[in-house]
């Protein structure tokens, strides 16, 4: 049942490009910045001790793991960051981390049942 709720939610494949773009930590501080204000490519270029080529090719990233969107903006291209997916990539965590303290309770659960036996 678990896999059926993030299948619904975000494929594998989603969850790969997510993670992978947010292994990144250029890629992360683009993310955080778009999504407190939109800005152009250029603009975020400036901020980056990288080529803007580079830059490009990060949002790149990012946009393909939608976790910003590009909108023409006259000539530019103004980047903006999708809570959306941000929000998405969190459930899953969450559900992770439930499974995880579920796991954690069961052992805790077992260990109280069966107190272990030492010399007398």
């Amino acid at each position: 049942m678990y896999n059926q709720m993030v299948v619904q939610e975000l494929s594998d494949d989603e969850v790969d490009r997510i993670f992978r773009a947010l292994a990144d930590a250029t890629r992360r501080d683009i993310v955080r910045r778009t999504l407190v204000a939109e800005a152009s490519v250029s603009e975020l270029a400036r901020d980056y001790d990288m080529s803007f080529a580079a830059v490009q090719k990060h949002v790149a990233v990012l946009e393909a793991a939608d976790l910003v969107a590009k909108i023409p903006r006259g000539r530019e291209r103004i980047v903006r960051g999708n809570p959306e997916t941000i929000r998405r990539a969190q459930e899953l965590l969450g559900r992770l981390e439930q499974l995880w303290r579920g796991r954690i309770e069961r052992l805790d659960a077992l260990f109280a049942e069966d107190p272990p036996s030492g010399p007398s």
